[in-house]
Parts: structure tokens; C-alpha cells; sequence
């Protein structure tokens, strides 16, 4: 998993969005995250890894738009911090008989970043999380295919427990 399968995430820019910074440090988080639950790698080895050779770089001649490093790193190790929490807490909003372990790894990475943020990034309004997490899982995906409703309703319903401020 290294590239969308398609792209409504504009990957290239020539401004500095702090929002699309921060867009883009989703996008290589999902990927990370991935990438760690494949390969074994260990969480720092795999932030230092994103940050030396994959944030701010090229992918296919075109300039990735700049990652706010910090904002990533925060999300990777806070997925793996929390995953404890948050694994079980994805399981209690699936639908019966679902399993988190039936999920594809992507529709994975995507949930557990998107409940991180719900549950520690009170900075960020929980509907933002989830249209950006919603946007993730739609460039992942095939077209038509229902991984982006699944991500909103999963995501929704969290918030719905965890945000209950904002609602």
C-alpha cells in the first residue's frame, strides 16, 4: 500500500495549507500504520523512516505536499499507544458478528487513526475527523465500493460516544 488507488486527496501543492499538512500526515499515517501491521516494523522505526524518506518527497515526478511531521508522529504512536483501547473500541461500534480482525488493514489503519484523533485530538472537531478519514478511505478504494460509508458510520457513531460535547 503506498499509493491511493485513486486520488480526490490532492497529493501535489505549491502552498503551505497548514490544513493540508495536516491532511497529508493522515494520508502517510493510514500508510504507516499499514505498513507496521505487514512488516513487523517497530513504531519508531517507521516515524523516523516517513519523516527521513517519504514526507515531502516525490511520488511519480509530481512533489508530495508537505506533512506536518509532528502531527504524524503524534498519530502513529498515539495509534499504537492507545491501540488497547481503540481496537476494542472500533469492535463495539461494528455491526454484529463483524470483527475487527475481518476488516481489510486499510479500512484498519483508517479506523484506528480517525478514533485516535476522536479520542485525544479535541483540538481537531470531530466532523472534520471524520470527513477526512472519510476522504482517505474514498482514495483507497474502488469507486462505489461501501469502505467510505463504513468508515463515516463507524466513525460517527464513535464520535457520538466520545464527542458528546460537540454534538
Amino acid at each position: 500500500m503506498s499509493v491511493p488507488k485513486s486520488t480526490p486527496l490532492n497529493l501535489t501543492s505549491t502552498g503551505k495549507d497548514p490544513m493540508d499538512a495536516r491532511r497529508m500526515a493522515r494520508l502517510a499515517a493510514v500508510q504507516a500504520l499499514y505498513q507496521m501491521e505487514h512488516s513487523g516494523t517497530g513504531v519508531k522505526q517507521i516515524i523516523r523512516e516517513f519523516q527521513d524518506h517519504r514526507l515531502g518527497t516525490e511520488l511519480d515526478g509530481a512533489a508530495i505536499r508537505e506533512a506536518d511531521a509532528d502531527f504524524f508522529a503524534d498519530l502513529v504512536q498515539g495509534v499504537v499507544d492507545l491501540q488497547v483501547k481503540i481496537d476494542p473500541f472500533i469492535e463495539r461500534h461494528l455491526s454484529e458478528g463483524w470483527t475487527l480482525k475481518r476488516l481489510d488493514a486499510t479500512a484498519r489503519a483508517i479506523l484506528r487513526g480517525g478514533i485516535y484523533e476522536l479520542l485525544r485530538r479535541v483540538d481537531v472537531p470531530y466532523k472534520v475527523v471524520i470527513d477526512e478519514y472519510v476522504d482517505i478511505a474514498t482514495s483507497f478504494f474502488e469507486a462505489g465500493t461501501s469502505e467510505p460509508g463504513f468508515v463515516n458510520g463507524v466513525l460517527d457513531s464513535c464520535a457520538g460516544e466520545v464527542r458528546t460535547d460537540e454534538r
